[in-house]
């Protein structure tokens, strides 16, 4: 099974037909995909300029598509580097119990689905490695009130989300599964009180 930096490869070797070097960036999102694989996929080619069905991208759009992808990616993977190391010093230290950072961290770890979005058209508008890059520095601060990605206030309580954990705060103006852990007491008793419908 290839990689994500060979499948990369392929997406930007000439040599390739263009069908495989769209297969490729389809394929690296099994590696990396922080909004999941749909919404991601979604992310990306509104981003680079191409429609998801579109089975004859121009070649420069796909790269582009893979530059935003493989930027979100070293945030992320610097990121796992810090917590790793966080968390070596730590049990050094004789803290052997994970805090909640710790349990959300355990289920997006390699980034799938890291700012999950269940609708696979609604996810956030800026480059995923700015989103990320907010995400991480919520989670790094004291838990607050609103949206760690677009500061929306509308947060929601989700059930059946096709993620784990399958119910949380969603944010209705980017569309994330919003990380427990960066949220406070209030603010998440006040998501669970605004339910979102059960989608169909």
């Amino acid at each position: 099974m290839a990689g994500f930096r060979s499948l990369a490869r392929q997406v930007r070797d000439p040599r390739c037909d263009l069908a495989l070097r769209r297969y490729s960036l389809r394929k690296c999102l099994e590696r990396f995909a922080p909004y999941g694989h749909r919404a991601t996929w979604d992310h990306l080619c509104a981003r680079a300029g191409f429609d998801p069905e579109d089975r004859s991208v121009d070649p420069v759009r796909l790269v582009a598509a893979l530059e935003e992808l493989e930027e979100a990616r070293a945030v992320w993977l610097a990121y796992e580097v810090e917590f790793a190391e966080r968390r070596r010093k730590e049990k050094h230290d004789g803290l052997r119990r994970p805090g909640s950072v710790d349990d959300w961290h355990r289920l997006t770890w390699g980034g799938f689905g890291v700012a999950w979005c269940d609708d696979p058209r609604v996810h956030p508008r800026e480059p995923l490695a700015e989103v990320l890059r907010r995400l991480i520095a919520a989670l790094e601060r004291e838990p607050g009130s609103v949206c760690p990605v677009c500061r929306g206030e509308r947060l929601m309580w989700r059930y059946d989300l096709d993620h784990e954990p399958s119910a949380g705060p969603v944010c209705t103006d980017c569309g994330i599964l919003v990380p427990r852990p960066v949220l406070t007491p209030e603010a998440l008793a006040d998501a669970r009180r605004t339910r979102l419908p059960v989608s169909a």
